[in-house]
């Protein structure tokens, strides 16, 4: 009888097995077992975690996460520049998720020191999506659901490139911000999605992933489309009416998508996308 709390312990260990992993640093992280107590220092990664089927596990999120609804009920410890590191000490989580470029360096660095595992995920294609859905199911012992979402956003995918492979290119520039005028290079994954509806990114060849451009290279560079993230209806084209001479805005070709969908690097991206490949056909279409 004495082996009893040895064998259970035992047992114990080998129904939860240590996970390994390697995040997008090429850092490898060891858990001792699957993680019960996450934290989230990104809103599309709170949202990642719940497609994955480990939203129950977190703990603490950041400022803004916001979906699933449910996301907003769980304790927030700061937001992408700034943690409350006492809160995180407090929560005593065993997996902390951080965004490559969204977090500071040094909160990721600090929170190493302090003895917390963490996976920094940085997704640049659309491919990135369904790896990380994967990720979080091996790191939460959760693989099935995390499996089923990944081959889900996969199969909508394909449908969409195959949907738009053959149609003519059209030359897009994305606007993040307009005062001042922001925008995104080819390596970003508003990119991807761009290429997804059959569409050229104008300013793919800029050396920052994000960056600040001027009137005069819009100008210069004269899209076809200009698609804006903005969850107001025709902000867009009242920012830009004031340049007539832009053949986007003469024909009436702004558009815009929620940032919600077309900034979170989820599943729900794919509805951006959507959204943005029938605003392109009209382009092509000429029914502008």
């Amino acid at each position: 009888m004495r082996r009893l709390p040895f064998l259970l312990f035992f047992f114990a260990l080998a129904a939860h097995p240590a996970v390994d992993a390697t995040d997008d640093r090429g850092v490898a992280v060891r858990l001792e077992q699957p993680a019960r107590r996450i934290i989230s220092l990104a809103p599309h990664l709170t949202e990642l975690a719940f497609a994955a089927g480990a939203g129950e596990r977190l703990v603490g999120v950041v400022r803004d996460s916001d979906y699933p609804p449910e996301a907003r009920a769980i304790e927030q410890i700061g937001d992408a520049a700034g943690v409350d590191f006492e809160r995180v000490m407090a929560l005593q989580p065993d997996l902390v998720l951080a965004w490559g470029s969204g977090n500071r360096v040094s909160i990721v660095e600090r929170l190493q020191r302090l003895g917390f595992p963490v996976v920094v995920l940085e997704p640049r294609s659309l491919d990135d999506i369904p790896r990380h859905l994967r990720l979080l199911g091996k790191l939460a012992g959760n693989p099935g659901r995390a499996e089923a979402a990944a081959e889900a956003f996969t199969a909508r995918t394909a449908g969409l490139r195959l949907r738009h492979r053959d149609e003519r290119p059209v030359n897009v520039m994305f606007e993040m911000w307009h005062r001042p005028i922001m925008t995104v290079n080819g390596n970003h994954i508003i990119s991807d999605v761009l290429r997804l509806c059959g569409a050229r990114n104008i300013f793919a060849d800029l050396p920052q992933l994000a960056a600040e451009i001027s009137l005069e290279q819009v100008l210069v560079r004269d899209p076809e489309a200009i698609v804006v993230g903005s969850e107001a209806q025709g902000a867009g084209m009242a920012d830009w009416r004031p340049y007539p001479y832009l053949r986007a805005v003469r024909l009436g070709r702004v558009y815009t998508v929620s940032p919600d969908l077309i900034t979170r690097q989820t599943p729900r991206i794919l509805d951006a996308a959507e959204s943005i490949c029938a605003d392109l056909e009209q382009v092509r279409s000429g029914s502008d």
